[in-house]
């Protein structure tokens, strides 16, 4: 009856001094993780097909194509887990190899611009269509990654569940690193469907 009496008081405790609540918040940063991870390997997986159709563009210009393979191949070589939201270092390289893919495919799509050819094709439409999607998912995502672990990193840091967190090992997680925080709201824009504006003409003399 004791030992039971113990347990009930332990049980009661934990509740109380947020336990419970780190249980539910490091399982919403869990989830909140996968899907931008997720979404990160949904625009991933149409590099290969958007690299391919570019190829098919007289040339097109080499080190473009070459800088968004690499970025590719560099994010594909990270080990991505759910111990990494404990590790801000390799967390760190994550959020710097997606900003480097993310930078690559940027200016492929700007040099794009300049062939009309390879904008007409459909192919290329659709995945720019399917590439926009997945930009879109990626911002909201970590909008949503962003939010959960600021709600979960001043849980850590706060009276009393502070004593609480450093009694069970529970330590701020890193976070993106947002330069404007406008980033979470308007998702990068990806429009092929327009043509581009006309020259101004020259006025004559």
């Amino acid at each position: 009856m004791r030992k039971f009496l113990l347990v009930l008081i332990a049980t009661l405790g934990l509740s109380g001094c947020g336990y419970n609540e780190f249980q539910r918040l490091d399982e919403s940063v869990t989830a909140a993780w996968s899907e931008v991870v997720n979404n990160y390997q949904r625009r991933a997986d149409l590099i290969p097909n958007l690299v391919a159709t570019v190829k098919g563009a007289a040339d097109f210009e080499k080190s473009t194509l070459e800088a968004v393979v690499n970025a590719r191949a560099s994010v594909g070589q990270l080990k991505v887990t759910p111990e990494m939201l404990n590790d801000p270092a390799a967390f760190a390289n994550f959020e710097k190899a997606q900003a480097s893919l993310s930078g690559a495919l940027s200016r492929l799509l700007a040099v794009a611009e300049a062939y009309p050819q390879l904008k007409a094709t459909e192919q290329f439409k659709d995945l720019a269509v399917q590439l926009e999607g997945a930009e879109n998912r990626i911002t909201v995502a970590r909008g949503r990654y962003i939010k959960t672990v600021e709600a979960y990193n001043v849980s850590v840091r706060s009276f009393p569940n502070n004593l609480t967190a450093m009694m069970f090992g529970y330590k701020p997680k890193p976070n993106f690193t947002v330069a404007n925080e406008k980033e979470i709201a308007v998702p990068p824009k990806v429009d092929f469907g327009k043509p581009s504006p006309a020259p101004a003409p020259v006025p004559a003399k």
